[in-house]
């Protein structure tokens, strides 16, 4: 986040310290850097009353991936919202639409204007990542074949601006998918692969959960003090297909375990 993730105006962007973050980030060689989105933000239905909300959301959308391209980010993790009792054809048509009306309003990433900036820039411009719901209400995009879909749509639309798949583990729990073990991990992985392609998948939010397996609710624990098998994160952390996938914990709290003993714990999972 570089702004309030719920707040529809982020601010201004102070040119100084964007200049300063970016001399950090080669200084110290960190890189993939991931900017999330806003949580407010719903593609996903545009009809009656949610018109405004659609508007609304298009604009923060831009306005968080030129914030990116100006921080010399690489990707852009956006939820895809909820379809508010809409059917699942028009959630996906508003949600395209709207990645679409990105590409016309000349955001970096696409067409003469992904040129003009990425040479500037001397990098690429950054790619929008869609990340995966736990599967409550109405929320899209919650299941690999819905993932799936939505980027198969935007290709079908001529979408440039480049797209990606964002997955959360604590997410992926709360939809149903086993990973209460070594195996049952590897074989979503392989699921994920074969319906999605592991080509597509640029992040991982490597978050334990609190709440029961299929339960829809996104809730996010520390590795090995939720209900997720330790052994199945750590058959995700260590899957050979996975090697190039960036991992962030996205765990809560601020007293212990610290950060380092969080970082540590991911280490040692990783077999490090």
């Amino acid at each position: 986040m570089s702004g309030n993730p719920s707040a529809w105006n982020p601010g201004e962007l102070d040119r100084r310290q964007a200049e300063l973050f970016r001399s950090f980030l080669d200084e110290h060689d960190l890189r993939p850097v991931f900017l999330h989105a806003g949580y407010l933000i719903n593609l996903s239905c545009r009809t009656g009353r949610n018109a405004p909300l659609y508007a609304k959301s298009l604009r923060l959308l831009q306005a968080t991936v030129e914030r990116a391209a100006a921080l010399s980010c690489e990707y852009v993790v956006v939820h895809m919202g909820s379809r508010r009792g809409t059917g699942r054809g028009q959630a996906l048509e508003s949600l395209v639409d709207g990645i679409c009306r990105l590409d016309e309003a000349g955001c970096p990433g696409s067409g003469q204007e992904t040129e003009r900036r990425a040479g500037a820039a001397g990098s690429r411009p950054p790619a929008l990542l869609l990340e995966n719901g736990a599967g409550a209400g109405d929320t899209v995009g919650s299941t690999f074949e819905e993932l799936a879909e939505v980027l198969s749509a935007a290709a079908v639309s001529g979408v440039k601006l480049p797209l990606g798949i964002c997955l959360d583990t604590a997410h992926m729990w709360g939809d149903g998918y086993d990973l209460g073990s070594g195996a049952a991990a590897r074989r979503v992985v392989d699921e994920f692969d074969r319906v999605v392609g592991i080509d597509r998948l640029h992040l991982i939010h490597l978050n334990d959960s609190p709440v029961e397996r299929g339960s829809c609710r996104d809730k996010h624990e520390h590795i090995g003090q939720g209900l997720i098998s330790v052994k199945g994160l750590g058959a995700i952390v260590r899957h050979p297909g996975l090697r190039e996938v960036a991992m962030i914990l996205e765990t809560p709290g601020k007293s212990a375990p610290s950060d380092q003993k969080r970082m540590e714990d991911l280490r040692a999972l990783a077999g490090e």
